[in-house]
């Protein structure tokens, strides 16, 4: 009997001093109520109880966890019906707030976001909920922070993930979106169109313009090149006379000589003279603006007479 006895006490020790021990694993916390009342946050590592008297009621983790949402129907400011998930990152950062403030921690998280979600996409026009992500997930962030800061609770990340219209609403869309590329299609067509066009005409009037000036260039050349000709004759002309003004002079004066010399060289002048006088004709007769003159072969010895006498007036005056 005795021996039952202490068996009894061994075993009943026993199992009150591993009931005294309480090993926590690191990221962990557990709450300890004593008599039904808190009394201590038992930390990781190694922790001691009164047997019988202290119980853990409560152990989590305290590491970050994620909720995910499922898809919720909701209505935007336009009246458009979508359905939208999300993920939320938190964590736990007062394990006794989290514990004794609210009865499922979980679940009341989830109703919350869907909550807010609700609220947010309600603020919204369709084509909004698309471009304003960012500034959605920052507006959650915010506000479920603040709501589950009571919990003990932080909420370190929202990001919705995804937003699907009803079936309707993404048929006209794809009209939309189809309607939207056959207008820029047109528009870049036109625009295409007109700058082209615009580029022929531009080519058109340039080449217009440089034809004008080559036609321009042409023209002051050839009138330069005329003028040069024009020039160029009027010169030779002008020495040719020069050469026969100084040939007829030096056969003036050679002649001059010739009658002081030789007697005889008085008719010899007349008949150069004669001679000169008919060239003088045959020169009128090939000219353009020449007269037609009529000579009576008779007439040519007085003629030549008269220039005989000019020309024994001419040298008695040389003479003298």
């Amino acid at each position: 009997m005795e021996q039952l006895f202490l068996l009894i006490s061994l075993a009943l020790g026993g199992s009150a001093l591993a009931g005294s021990v309480k090993i926590i694993n690191q990221g962990n916390e557990a709450l300890v109520e004593r008599l039904g009342s808190y009394n201590a946050k038992l930390e990781p590592g190694l922790n001691f109880m009164i047997p019988f008297f202290d119980r853990v009621v409560y152990r989590e983790t305290i590491r970050e966890k994620v909720i995910d949402i499922p898809p919720q129907k909701c209505i935007t400011r336009d009246n458009v019906a979508i359905e939208v998930d999300a993920v939320v990152y938190w964590r736990i950062v007062d394990m006794e707030k989290a514990y004794y403030k609210v009865e499922d921690l979980r679940a009341a998280m989830v109703n919350l976001v869907l909550t807010q979600i609700r609220s947010e996409m309600g603020q919204l026009e369709l084509d909004q909920t698309f471009t304003a992500r960012t500034e959605v997930n920052e507006i959650l962030l915010r506000e479920l922070d603040i709501a589950t800061d009571p919990w003990g609770v932080k909420v370190t990340r929202v990001e919705l993930r995804d937003i699907v219209p009803s079936k309707a609403v993404q048929d006209s869309m794809e009209l939309q979106m189809t309607a939207e590329r056959r207008k820029r299609a047109a528009i870049l067509t036109s625009e295409g169109e007109r700058e082209a066009a615009v580029n022929s005409s531009r080519g058109r009037a340039e080449a217009q313009v440089l034809e004008a000036e080559a036609d321009q260039k042409a023209v002051i050349l050839q009138a330069e090149a005329q003028q040069k000709a024009t020039i160029l004759k009027a010169e030779a002309d002008r020495q040719q006379q020069v050469l026969k003004a100084h040939a007829v002079a030096q056969a003036s004066e050679i002649l001059a000589q010739k009658m002081k010399d030789n007697p005889k060289a008085q008719q010899a002048l007349e008949v150069l003279l004669a001679l000169g006088y008919l060239d003088m004709g045959a020169a009128i007769g090939q000219s353009g603006s020449a007269k037609v003159m009529f000579m009576d072969p008779r007439t040519i010895p007085g003629t030549l007479e008269g220039i005989r006498s000019i020309v024994s007036d001419a040298q008695v005056d040389v003479m003298g």
